[in-house]
């Protein structure tokens, strides 16, 4: 029995490692961003609000330094729905000897 390949579509093709690595670094500045408004509002606001931008400040950079080294999906763990698998034909029976 012939090996059957597994041929993947252009749209069905994982990003680019640039572009993840683009991706990734876009959300670890976001979170960057918010946790340095919580340490300047640390500085203007008071009661329980004072509360929740500290936790903000100190819990931020742990969430994004663990979503920044998420890689995505691994190459070739899981079958992407896009992929086409080539079906084999069944070879017709030789013909037996005249009776």
């Amino acid at each position: 029995m012939a090996k059957q390949t597994v041929i993947s579509s252009v749209t069905s093709l994982p990003k680019s490692p640039t572009d993840a690595r683009r991706g990734r670094m876009r959300n670890y500045l976001i979170a960057m961003g918010i946790r340095l408004i919580c340490i300047a509002l640390c500085f203007v606001v008071t009661g329980w609000w004072l509360a929740v931008v500290a936790v903000g400040a100190i819990v931020l950079p742990y969430f994004a330094v663990v979503l920044a080294n998420v890689g995505g999906e691994q190459a070739g763990t899981v079958e992407r729905p896009g992929s086409i698998v080539p079906v084999a034909r069944p070879v017709p029976p030789a013909p037996g000897p005249a009776e």
